[in-house]
Parts: structure tokens; sequence; C-alpha cells
């Protein structure tokens, strides 16, 4: 099967994630002669009319568009069409991309379904909630010769790959403990996620705190061994309850631990989009070593003459220059900058090279893979399933009141109540 050198692109899902960041890097990889025609297809029309509408989106990118599923100009924007994704992926060539940019709890089966229609697939972080969903997702994608990259972007920051090459050198001796926290701003409370992110679904430890515990194996290479979660249950505005805040704790193979706070309460009014920071403590042979990652104030201070448009846009501002911005590079509309688009950008390029260097031989693409698998850069099913572990420890434990769930390796990996 001869393969089109600009792939196209279908985006499941038209949420916040969507627009700020993947739209733009699909546009921009579109606009540099890299991918073809790209899709989007959501649960209803009224957020992919305000993707067509978005001010910045059209200056970033004149001329570029996506063909919107449902289409706003036929359709009651709030009619739902839960279904929708199965014809638009049924429907694309194969080995083209599929992105996944929806609820956590509906990962696994749109992963799955684009799969089985000989898909590639970029998804938003976690991969899924269950670790043996992710050894299924795993063998399918293996069986089929595709490639699935889980968006954990902050792999990407130079500060994780450059904690990453130093630890494995041996220049921070063991990790022996750390805290980490990432609370999002009190307006999520009033987005879709108080129709998503609820108890029966998922968790801030499971939303975001996943991120930390990822850095930490990524830069380290250990396996987390053991989990505990509590969390503080409150009400969204429409009435659903959600753990809106959590505190966990990560404990590894070689007996450290990582502390990690979650929610959903960063005051609006706060100068920075979000709180987030890690510091991890390490044993050298003559001294202790630190790794301390201050992601809340990255050195920028601006105080403008009013707030922004934009939800928790305040007049005095901490802007985070690293993970995502719209930059004039001068080429007649905006480039995407940051880790946020090296991770997006880094998937894609992999999957580009994978049709273009083993092209139909499903073994040349079976030993491409497990490169990619090796290096332990871009996060895969089968490099970085520990995640999945993790989660589903956590959700166990935050059932249980917050007592600890082991993880116990081997042949069939599981999580079980200490």
């Amino acid at each position: 099967m001869a393969q089109h050198p600009k792939p196209s692109v279908t985006i499941v899902g038209g949420g916040m994630i969507t627009g700020m960041q993947l739209l733009p890097s699909i546009y921009h990889m579109q606009r540099s002669g890299l991918l073809g025609e790209i899709s989007i297809c959501a649960l209803n029309a009224a957020p992919l009319s305000r993707l067509m509408e978005d001010p910045t989106l059209r200056r970033g990118f004149p001329g570029q568009g996506f063909r919107p599923y449902p289409d706003p100009a036929k359709v009651d924007p709030d009619e739902r069409f839960p279904e929708l994704y199965r014809e638009v992926l049924a429907a694309m060539p194969a080995r083209h991309i599929a992105v996944v940019a929806v609820p956590d709890q509906l990962h696994y089966e749109v992963i799955k379904f684009a799969l089985r229609q000989d898909q590639h697939v970029l998804t938003v972080k976690p991969l899924v909630l269950k670790h043996a969903q992710a050894v299924e997702l795993e063998e399918l994608a293996r069986q089929r010769g595709l490639l699935v990259g889980a968006e954990y972007h902050k792999r990407f920051d130079y500060r994780s790959l450059l904690a990453r090459r130093d630890y494995r050198a041996g220049r921070f001796g063991a990790f022996r403990g750390g805290q980490a926290h990432l609370v999002e701003p009190y307006y999520y409370r009033h987005s879709n996620f108080q129709n998503w992110c609820t108890c029966e679904n998922s968790d801030m430890f499971t939303y975001v705190g996943c991120h930390y515990v990822d850095l930490v194996a990524f830069i380290t290479g250990l396996r987390p061994t053991a989990v505990s979660v509590y969390g503080v249950v409150e009400k969204y505005p429409n009435g659903n309850q959600g753990y809106l805040w959590t505190d966990g704790r990560v404990v590894w193979e070689n007996g450290a631990f990582l502390s990690v706070l979650n929610g959903m309460g960063y005051p609006d009014a706060g100068p920075g989009g979000n709180s987030q920071g890690m510091t991890l403590f390490c044993d050298g042979p003559k001294d202790g070593c630190l790794i301390r990652h201050s992601d809340q104030y990255r050195g920028v201070a601006h105080s403008y003459t009013e707030p922004g448009g934009d939800p928790g846009d305040t007049v005095y501002a901490e802007p985070n220059p690293d993970y995502f911005r719209l930059l004039d590079l001068g080429d007649g509309g905006l480039t995407p900058v940051g880790y946020g688009h090296r991770s997006v950008e880094s998937i894609i390029h992999s999957i580009r090279r994978l049709e273009a260097e083993a092209g139909d031989d499903l073994e040349k693409r079976r030993q491409y893979l497990r490169q990619v698998d090796a290096a332990g850069i871009i996060a895969t099913p089968a490099n970085s399933s520990y995640n999945e572990l993790v989660i589903e420890a956590g959700r166990l434990s935050l059932a249980n009141a917050g007592r600890q769930a082991a993880i116990e390796y081997g042949e069939k990996p599981q999580v079980r109540l200490k």
C-alpha cells in the first residue's frame, strides 16, 4: 500500500487542549508541507464553531481550516453525535493519523477503534485507565505495525531531558524522596470538566498527577511499586461530584517516594495559569543531590493595561513561555513554540519516519516500533504502561479511603490493596 507523503489527520475531540495545543501544532505541520487534510470530530457542533471562529487561530494560520464533524452549518449546535467518530475514522485511508483528545475514560474505546481501522494514534495523556487495556492496545498496534504515542509533553521540556541525561549518567546519585504539585485554576469547575471528571470516571491525580509520576520514571528509570491517594470530594456547579483535590504518594522500587498534590482550585486571580513544580532529593556518594523544577514561575512577569479575554486572564501575569506559545516570526502567520509543540511534533515525525522507512514491510515496521519503545522518549504502551498501573492503583486507593495499593509486576502485572 503506497503511503501519501502528507498523511491526513483526524482529531477526535474539540475541547480545550485541541484549540490550545493540538490544532495549532497540526496546522503548523500542515503549513510546513508535512501533513494533509485535517478533520475534527466532536460530540456536538458547538466546540467546532468556536474553533472555526477562533481569532488567534485565524490570524495564526490564514487560509487554513479543517473539515468539521458534525458540520455546524447543518445541525443544531447542541445535538449530540456520540458514535460519529466511528464513521469518520472508518472513512479514513489506512495508516494515517488519529489524534485522541477526549475525556480520560473514553480513551480506550476510541484508540482501540482507531487501531482497528489501521490508523496510527497520538493521544493526550493518560493513555488509558487500566493496565490490561494498555497491554491490549500494545498488542493490537504491534500486530498491525502502528505507532501509538501518549502525549506526555513534560518529557519534551528541556529541563526534563537535561535531568534525565544527568541522572542516568549518575550525576545525581540515587533518588530518595520528592514532592510535586499541579493545581489547575478554579474556573475549570465551571467548564466541561464538571461533565466528565467526576468520581466514577477520573480524578485530579489521574488527570494531572500522572505528569509528574511519569516524569520521575522518565528521569530515573525506576518503576513505581505502591500508591496511596486521598481525595476530597466536592460538588461542581452542575451538582456532579468529583475528586477536586487529591494527595498521592508513590513508592518506587528503590524505596524512594514521591508526594503529589493535585487540585482544581488555583485562584483565578493568580498571576499564572496554574501552580506547578517538582523537587527531587537524591543521595550522592559524598553529599546530597537535588533536582528542582520551578514550573510555576519561569522568569517572566507582565503587567498589562487590562486582562485578556480568556478565563483566568489577569492584569498582572507570569506567563509560561516554555510550554506552548504562538509567536510572530515574520512568516505571515504565527508559529508554535515550546515543549507542548515539540511533543506533538515528535510523535507525528516518528509516524512519518515509520511509513517512509518501513513502508508495507510488517517486520520492518515492528522493528522500528521496537526502536521507539527502547529509546523511551515517546511514551508508548510498551515502555510506559507503569502509568496505567499507577492510575489503577490510585483509583483503588481512592475508593478505599486512601489505603495503599501495591503494584505487582511479573507475567501479568496487577494491583491489590495492602
